[in-house]
């Protein structure tokens, strides 16, 4: 599982000219799930989420995490992050998940973010053909791979 975690004071995303997820300060999260992707993996990598400390504090100083600042997350479905581009120009999506596979674990993320932040999250909508909108804040972003722990 691949997120990629931006630092936002704004986002949103919107489906078909309607807002369907917005927030003010915290984590935009692009998330890429591959076939191989466990229950373990989620567990492992929202807690990670949960608890990057790489907000402000009064010395400004990245210090501070999610639930100190009172953020919030905004978490958007994306299999491109799994995109191979070894060969050619047109990149192959053969890591990425299938619906199938990576629905299940899309929606066990969304739980388990939930439940590790203490407080409903925001989502886009898997396969849809959604407009992100974001205002990053650093800009601060950070990419973690799941099956890259040590």
């Amino acid at each position: 599982m691949i997120a990629v975690i931006q630092r936002v004071t704004q986002a949103s995303v919107t489906i078909e000219g309607q807002i369907k997820g917005q927030i003010g300060l915290g984590f935009l999260i692009l998330l890429g799930i591959t076939h191989t992707d466990t229950r373990e993996d989620i567990e492992w990598l929202s807690k990670k989420i949960v608890g990057m400390r790489i907000f402000s504090d009064a010395e400004d100083k990245m210090n501070l995490d999610l639930k100190t600042v009172n953020g919030h997350i905004l978490l958007i479905s994306q299999f491109t992050l799994h995109a191979s581009t070894k060969k050619g120009n047109r990149p192959s999506f053969i890591e990425a998940a299938r619906p199938e596979v990576a629905i299940p674990l899309y929606e066990q993320m969304i739980q388990q973010l939930t439940l590790d932040l203490g407080q409903p999250i925001q989502t886009g909508e898997f396969g849809a053909d959604m407009k992100v909108s974001l205002l990053n804040d650093g800009p601060v972003t950070i990419l973690i791979d799941s099956k890259n722990r040590q």
